[in-house]
Order: C-alpha cells, then sequence, then structure tokens
C-alpha cells in the first residue's frame, strides 16, 4: 500500500461515525450488513449513512453488493490486511518483542 492509499484509509476511519460503521461491518463479517441496518443502529438519517459509506467505499475499505432495492455492505479483508501492514512495516524499528505482544492478543482475541 502506498502512502497516499493510506492516507486514503486513515482520513475515512478518522471520522467517528465512519469509524463506528467500519467497526459494524468488521464485526459483521462475510454476512455484511445493509445501509438501513446500520442507520437504524446508530440512530443516523440514511441520507448520512450512504454518505459516511461512500466514502470508506471510496477508500477500498469496503464494498457493496446490491440485493433487489438494497445495498449489503461488507469489509474489503485485503484492504483492511494491507493497512495494518503498510502501518507496522517499520513498526519497532525491527524490534519484534516491542510489537509482538500486541499482534498476539490480537490474533488470539479477534482473528
Amino acid at each position: 500500500m502506498d502512502t497516499v492509499t493510506a492516507v486514503r484509509c486513515f482520513q475515512a476511519i478518522g471520522q467517528a461515525h465512519r469509524l463506528q460503521m467500519f467497526q459494524q461491518l468488521a464485526r459483521a463479517g462475510d454476512q455484511g450488513l445493509t445501509a438501513g441496518v446500520i442507520a437504524e443502529s446508530l440512530d443516523l438519517a440514511p441520507s448520512q449513512v450512504s454518505f459516511h459509506l461512500k466514502e470508506l467505499e471510496a477508500s477500498g475499505l469496503c464494498f457493496f453488493e446490491r440485493e433487489g432495492r438494497f445495498m449489503r455492505y461488507r469489509i474489503e479483508p485485503s484492504a483492511v490486511r494491507d493497512l495494518l501492514e503498510f502501518l507496522l512495516a517499520d513498526c519497532c524499528q525491527g524490534r519484534k518483542d516491542l510489537c509482538s505482544p500486541v499482534l498476539s492478543r490480537v490474533n488470539a482475541s479477534h482473528c
């Protein structure tokens, strides 16, 4: 991942509602969520949710598939992985002992 793409991803999740949406989509996994479900859970107007989801999609962190008149949004795992790799590329200046405790906890609890 290049710096421009990474910045675009960070900008997308650097807003509170978009970060919440990203987290919801991550928890939903392969099932994904419709914009309506997201709007209801965050108590936002559908137009607000659509605006924020477009930003997440433009960053590459999520994608949608049309299901009749609904759009189902899902996390783009490869983009999330690339962003994490970008973040950790120079992590701890080569001292894996500094990063490994955090990475072990992430692997154990979330992946």
